[in-house]
């Protein structure tokens, strides 16, 4: 990168959500994740600026514009509060022609959408767990117990908690009509695979790369709740769940086991179109048979989280992470003709 590149690093500022149930924690940690990253960019002797996006995307685009830089950095995981309008914002790049890290817009829409994701994968014969999407909570249930039940288009562990599990009709119906109360969406029912939570960051560097396997160590959990890694057990660091709920990377694996993990999560990665760095999460039940559970193609990115962890453990420095990043960012960089009155 010689001359180095001028970064803009774009972001969603926090912004109340009209239907706001009271999860907002992930939102606001954006904000840590887009400093820490500016930090890392500039130790590679690489300007950067920080845009928040807020309510008025037209400010926001008038600043890019104004900056005029080489590549975005792109952070942005939704739009005031809607996690859902992530691929839209990406969407908005692409048509101004930009360049930015990071999966494209039909990546992370088809991604959001878990109940098609699933699909997409079954077809491309990686194994899921059995699911069925309930658009109104009258369908008939067509799984057996235990089940979990989520939005089907939420991140970071919204509307999951310890009784999204459930064992019976009368729980089973009631999350349903939870979810669909409080998210407004059809709601996601799988099968609940009760054992061991994987997930695997991969990177993309000339080629698909997956980092060491990290698992949920559910050993310290109670053992009248369920083993999952729900919105509290995520966010909340001062939470009970969260402390019982520590990740290990590199996880206590066989070769056989990490290389099965390793191996999925690159296919998927490749199936759903990613690109840059995504993480897939793995449960595996009792038979030794891992299941994916949704592809993130915009997982969190900040030093304490599972992706950091995983570079670490692959012996990639952080601000190397970011610049190979941008490397890859400006590879896709479309330089117009000035004779076309496109160029920028």
């Amino acid at each position: 990168m010689n001359p180095a590149p001028h970064i803009a690093i774009v972001f969603n500022a926090y912004e109340p959500r009209p239907t706001a149930t009271g999860e907002r924690l992930s939102e606001e940690s954006v904000a840590e994740m887009a400093q820490q990253t500016h930090d890392a960019v500039r130790t590679l002797g690489i300007e950067a600026t920080l845009i928040p996006l807020q309510r008025s995307l037209l400010n926001f685009l008038g600043r890019v514009r104004e900056l005029n830089p080489d590549v975005l950095i792109n952070l942005c995981e939704g739009y005031y509060g809607r996690p859902q309008w992530e691929s839209n914002v990406a969407g908005i790049f692409e048509l101004l022609g930009l360049a930015f890290t990071g999966s494209a817009a039909k990546t992370l829409a088809f991604c959001q959408d878990k109940f098609k994701a699933k699909a997409v994968l079954r077809a491309a014969g990686l194994p899921t767990a059995p699911a069925q999407l309930m658009l109104t909570g009258d369908e008939p249930l067509e799984l057996k117990f235990p089940l979990i039940v989520k939005p089907n288009a939420e991140d970071a562990s919204l509307g999951i908690y310890p009784d999204s599990v459930v064992r019976d009709e009368e729980s089973f119906r009631r999350q349903v009509r939870r979810c669909l109360d409080n998210y407004k969406q059809p709601v996601l029912v799988e099968a609940f695979i009760d054992g061991r939570e994987f997930n695997v960051s991969v990177l993309e560097n000339g080629a698909v790369a997956p980092l060491p396997v990290s698992e949920i160590d559910f050993s310290a959990m109670p053992k009248d709740l369920p083993r999952i890694l729900g919105y509290e057990a995520k966010w909340f660091e001062d939470n009970p769940l969260y402390q019982k709920t520590p990740p290990v990377c590199p996880a206590p694996i066989d070769e056989e086991l990490r290389a099965k993990l390793q191996g999925q999560a690159a296919a998927a990665f490749r199936i759903m179109g990613c690109r840059d760095y995504a993480r897939v999460d793995f449960r595996m039940d009792a038979k030794g048979r891992p299941f994916i559970l949704e592809v993130n193609p915009n997982p969190d990115i900040s030093t304490n989280a599972g992706y950091a962890r995983a570079l670490k453990a692959g012996g990639i420095a952080y601000a190397s992470f970011w610049g190979t990043m941008i490397e890859n960012a400006l590879g896709r960089r479309v330089v117009h003709d000035p004779t076309d009155g496109t160029a920028r």
